[in-house]
């Protein structure tokens, strides 16, 4: 039986340790205070950007410092909330920090005006004179580039005022998720009562081979689901119309080219991602699900049954500890440094793992500069979880190596190359295993969780991203997004990929419900076009060994000093051709292969 618990009553070692971002809430509460003169002191260089680079470096040092003084004071609040969306603490902390960050955007909005407003080649003269400024030449082009599409000081300031309101999409689906949505318990055929969450659903009963649990778990979900479906709609529906309007007034050709705009992708390449993947991946996946379907003895195949175990009887120990030491051996090629860092994660509690009503579902790492990252997931004894944990970990290890080596403005780099750290986390992690192992039916139980990561990224996200692509076609001839469109488009979706291998019913249907990454612009395609580099790279540290590790470190350590090709072209992939996508959807039917082989 899976036992959830209050927030209050999980053992605070299963929880990250947000004291080293604000060791007390009086101490939150001070800085919440004393952010604000910095914020002001900041608008004093305003109207004088343009005099000098000294001027213009002295701003940019003062707004940096300011911003990740922000950053630790909305990191705290938000792990906090996400820990436990139900606390009407964190949901007025949340307003608090919100409110504060809208305020200070609108006070900072002055510096990207004036920048974009200042003659051509002032910045480029600048950046040639001026060491402080040449060191965010890479932040500052990235501002000149929107100069087309800026508004005016006046418009952007008001915008900047907005940002709150404008980003509250995201903010409603999050909360009626955490706080609202309540979940019929279901029985096993033992007559035992289980609970049913977000989390519990998609964390531990989607995966279960208990069939009877897992088809009644499925049940419940989908019934709470149905009852939420049109606020959700609506709710989706006013971020989409937001990307929308705001594309038209910047003069961007659609919301899809503003969005691409910042990720610095072409619309081909992401045409390309969703494309290629989809129609060279399908027939592998209808062969792996009708490889399930026999395995599992099933007469109809529904979206519940497509993560299920196929090898029940034979599970290995997967405890924390046990993947603790799995994780630190299996990422040890990528050598000393990148083997501290996840020590430290482990041992200074930088996870969150504990399961509790109101924790956010799913998983996510947090990285603060200048503090350390933070990962919230929900553990389960079984391998999707190790799999997950080391994916996480890849985000915190980039966001470590690229700390150390820049500054704040120039550590993130485009959404493109998220994804890419994470993913080759887990291909490393897989491969470690196979190597140490002669066990046949081990080789077929790492197989699995290899799948589960190419399943994870080019079938759930791809499909996202699918949907996204349809959604905003549909926005931008101004048709209304309804929860009837959302599923109409949904289910063709899957329809089309899963043919008829897959029954799609109306909690399928419903699956647009379950994922915030629709809420975070044109992020769930990248899933695919990080995993599909990383398998790149992940093949080249096979072959080459160190040279390919060392390209790969040096990559991450650039942060956002570079556009994402650029990145990853140092680690040797080429994402501007679709061999790339093409290889690694190869290597998962390989994958598939092997597995069918082994039944």
């Amino acid at each position: 039986m899976v036992n959830e618990y209050t927030r209050k009553e999980v053992p605070v070692e299963l929880t990250f340790d947000v004291s080293d971002l604000f060791s007390t809430m009086e101490d939150f509460e001070k800085e919440l205070i004393a952010i604000v003169p910095a914020i002001e002191h900041v608008t004093e260089y305003a109207g004088h950007l343009g005099e000098s680079a000294e001027r213009l470096a002295d701003c940019l040092d003062e707004m940096e410092a300011v911003s990740i003084r922000m950053m630790r004071l909305y990191t705290y609040v938000s792990l906090l909330s996400s820990g436990d969306g139900t606390d009407p603490i964190n949901q007025a902390n949340m307003d608090r920090v919100g409110s504060l960050y809208a305020h200070m955007s609108t006070e900072l909005s002055f510096i990207e005006s004036e920048i974009v407003a200042l003659p051509d080649g002032k910045i480029a003269s600048y950046i040639a004179s001026h060491d402080r400024v040449a060191n965010v030449q890479k932040y500052l082009n990235d501002i000149l580039d929107t100069k087309p599409h800026k508004l005016l000081p006046e418009t952007e300031a008001v915008l900047a005022a907005l940002g709150e309101v404008l980003e509250s999409p995201g903010m409603i689906y999050e909360r009626t998720k955490s706080s609202d949505m309540q979940f019929a318990p279901v029985i096993d055929d033992h007559g035992e009562e289980h609970p049913v969450s977000f989390a519990l659903y998609e964390d531990h009963y989607e995966l279960s081979p208990d069939h009877t649990l897992r088809r009644q778990a499925y049940h419940s979900f989908v019934s709470t689901l149905k009852q939420y479906q049109n606020a959700f709609a609506s709710t989706y529906a006013t971020e989409v119309k937001r990307q929308v309007v705001m594309a038209r007034l910047r003069g961007y050709e659609s919301a899809t080219h503003m969005l691409l705009h910042s990720q610095q992708v072409t619309v081909e390449m992401y045409n390309n991602v969703l494309d290629i993947i989809q129609e060279e991946l399908a027939p592998h996946m209808r062969k792996l699900t009708k490889l399930r379907q026999r395995v599992l003895g099933l007469d109809e195949m529904f979206v519940c049954d497509l993560k299920v175990t196929l090898d029940d009887d034979f599970l290995p120990k997967t405890t924390f500890e046990e993947t603790e030491k799995m994780i630190l051996e299996g990422l040890s090629v990528l050598g000393e440094e990148y083997g501290q860092m996840l020590s430290r994660a482990f041992k200074e509690r930088w996870i969150d793992r504990a399961n509790n009503i109101g924790k956010a579902s799913g998983a996510f790492c947090a990285d603060v500069y200048g503090v350390h990252p933070y990962i919230l997931m929900t553990w389960v004894d079984n391998m999707r979880s190790a799999f997950t944990l080391a994916h996480e970990l890849g985000h915190a290890g980039h966001g470590e190596l690229a700390g150390q080596k820049q500054r704040m403005l120039n550590v993130w780099p485009s959404m493109y190359f998220i994804e890419a750290p994470s993913t080759l986390n887990e291909l490393l992690l897989a491969l470690h295993i196979v190597k140490n192992t002669t066990d046949k039916r081990m080789r077929r139980w790492v197989l699995l969780q290899s799948i589960g990561t190419y399943y994870h990224n080019f079938v759930t996200h791809l499909l996202e991203g699918e949907l996204q692509r349809r959604v905003y076609e549909l926005a931008e001839q101004d048709e209304p997004i309804t929860a009837a469109v959302l599923c109409e488009q949904k289910g063709e979706v899957l329809s089309q990929f899963w043919g008829d291998t897959v029954t799609i019913d109306d909690g399928a249907r419903l699956t647009w419900m379950r994922q915030p990454h629709y809420y975070a612009g044109l992020y769930p395609y990248t899933y695919a076009a990080g995993l599909s580099a990383s398998t790149a790279v992940a093949h080249m540290i096979e072959e080459e060994g160190q040279p390919a590790v060392d390209r790969w470190l040096r990559a991450l350590q650039s942060g956002g000093t570079l556009p994402p090709l650029e990145l990853l072209k140092i680690a040797g992939v080429d994402m501007e051709k679709p061999q790339a996508l093409r290889q690694a959807v190869a290597y998962v039917g390989k994958l598939v292969d092997e597995l069918e082989a082994s039944f």
